[in-house]
């Protein structure tokens, strides 16, 4: 499966990379999972990660979240089968100019200035990438830009021996303090807080589908 993409399935499911990576598991249950399993049209599900855009942002945050019954959880879920609604595995392939902008983003995030310069290096207007890419991805090329730096800054704070400033450095921010401010913004948290969580999930052992094995659907 394609770096990036969704699968959705009834449990259980099971997962089999072929080489090392990142896989994160999101079980939910109740009416509106029950639902939302109805109007698909096959299972295992696959959803293109480039028209649900948000999706993974609101899976790390359920992860997150600690309390398994709290309303923020029920909002996230929530929000979540809002947010894959519209992905669709036969959706039409993202404009040209979409698909480089993304492959230019993921390849350059930790140098890249903006938007501006990253309109310059396809050849088109800024105005021109922007209106572009909103209407194929749903959101601005600014704030996926963000998300992919978020994601990346989540990677490297795994690995304790690096410093917020080297984190920083090594994801496009100008500095230790705009990092946290982005990552508190985006994520909820601090870097700090996300790294201790994520140290203590690591150290606990158990993975998301032990933790929640009661639970029906699968993302």
């Amino acid at each position: 499966m394609p770096a990036g993409h969704l699968i959705l399935s009834r449990a259980p499911l099971s997962l089999v990379p072929e080489s090392a990576c990142h896989l994160l598991c999101v079980q939910l249950t109740g009416q509106a999972a029950s639902q939302f399993l109805t109007g698909l049209r096959e299972l295992p599900f696959l959803a293109k990660g480039g028209s649900c855009p948000a999706a993974a942002e609101l899976m790390g945050r359920l992860a997150e979240e600690k309390s398994s019954h709290s309303r923020a959880r029920s909002q996230l879920a929530y929000a979540l089968l809002c947010e894959l609604s519209d992905a669709d595995s036969a959706a039409p392939a993202l404009p040209p100019l979409v698909q480089a902008a993304i492959e230019d983003i993921r390849a350059n995030y930790a140098g890249l200035y903006g938007v501006e310069e990253l309109s310059e290096r396809l050849g088109v207007s800024k105005s021109h990438l922007v209106r572009t890419f909103t209407a194929a991805i749903g959101v601005p090329p600014g704030r996926y830009l963000t998300t992919v730096r978020i994601e990346a800054a989540q990677r490297l704070l795994l690995h304790r021996e690096y410093t917020l400033d080297v984190v920083a450095s090594l994801c496009g921010f100008s500095g230790a303090n705009y990092l946290c401010r982005v990552f508190k913004k985006e994520t909820g948290q601090s870097p700090a807080q996300w790294r201790a969580m994520a140290g203590h999930a690591a150290q606990s052992g158990l993975s998301p589908e032990e933790s929640l094995r009661e639970q029906e659907l699968y993302i």
